[in-house]
């Protein structure tokens, strides 16, 4: 799937309707962390504290001007996706249905039910949880709205765009891989401005599916055991994010839940923010790689910073769940 500078734009202007850009800081105790220059995507900032809105907005701007609008949608989350769906199903005044595993994020749970989504719990997983929102869509004729489409992938790439427009020359950026709309969407806008910024991509090592996948080069299934980093726990990666992956990054990083904390400590002492686990998972990487990136200008995608105040308090305080 390959996008123009024209595409991005366009998919800029339908986000921009109702979120500014966010921003990219530079931030001077994060760069004596690194020893070397970082510059921060604080995708944080959206309106649900998360980057996969922009998609979202893309996708339902495109679902509604067609002559058969769905009566309604459902899709499968661990959290960010179902916030996007439901803040845009909300503004295009389409009901929306959200399925999510059983033992996920009280808060983000509580905040895709503030946005007036019809939240059910089903499965251990999400690809459990996915499985079941297939079957409702037959069963309850409803537009099933994927967490991979190239339509959302345009959407995600309007911040990719801001920071490559913003950050000039940078050499390497780390990007959190999910279910592969953001890491696909940072390898489009690099594409469509001809750059040469190598792209890294970041997954859990209790959720190496992506990355096993990406050394093997066939689709590799992995159990997922990540305790923190719910927002890159796949078990099941896609198909056609992986062939984006195979072609435009150059290579995958793993890190623990022990990096991950440490990086989420990190991000609030250097810069008094809040990243949840996947949003930290960038810099957890990057800080795994100091000693290669000297000298280098460096960007981390804070993907989102939506995490539990328990769970928080934990990770600052060194007393991680179990």
């Amino acid at each position: 799937m390959k996008l123009t500078l024209t595409q991005i734009e366009a998919a800029a202007e339908v986000v921009y309707e109702v979120m500014a850009p966010t921003p990219q800081y530079c931030w001077p105790l994060l760069c004596e962390r690194l020893g070397t220059e970082v510059w921060v995507k604080h995708e944080n900032h959206t309106p649900v504290g998360a980057f996969k809105i922009r998609g979202g907005l893309v996708y339902f701007h495109d679902l509604t001007s067609r002559t058969d609008t769905p009566r309604g949608v459902i899709s499968a989350t661990r959290g960010n996706h179902g916030q996007s769906v439901g803040f845009a199903a909300r503004r295009y005044g389409i009901p929306a249905t959200i399925v999510v595993p059983f033992g996920n994020s009280r808060e983000k749970n509580a905040a895709m039910r503030a946005l007036g989504v019809d939240l059910i719990e089903h499965g251990e997983d999400f690809q459990a949880a996915l499985e079941h929102a297939v079957f409702l869509a037959k069963d309850r004729d409803l537009h099933m709205v994927p967490s991979f489409h190239p339509l959302l992938v345009q959407g995600v790439a309007t911040y990719a765009l801001e920071l490559l427009h913003h950050a000039r020359q940078l050499d390497v950026i780390y990007v959190p891989i999910g279910l592969g709309s953001g890491i696909s969407g940072m390898i489009a806008a690099r594409e469509a401005l001809g750059l040469s910024t190598s792209i890294v991509g970041v997954v859990s090592k209790h959720a190496p599916a992506y990355q096993l996948s990406f050394q093997e080069r066939v689709p590799v299934e992995h159990p997922v055991t990540t305790q923190l980093a719910d927002g890159v726990a796949c078990r099941t990666p896609e198909p056609a994010a992986l062939e984006i992956i195979w072609k435009g990054v150059d290579r995958i990083v793993a890190v623990s839940d022990e990096q991950v904390a440490e990086a989420m400590r990190a991000l609030f002492e250097d810069t008094h923010n809040v990243a949840e686990g996947a949003g930290a998972a960038s810099l957890a990487a990057a800080l795994s790689e100091r000693d290669f990136l000297a000298g280098k200008r460096v960007a981390v995608v804070m993907s989102g910073g939506n995490v539990d105040r328990d769970i928080f308090v934990g990770v600052l305080t060194g007393i991680t769940q179990k």
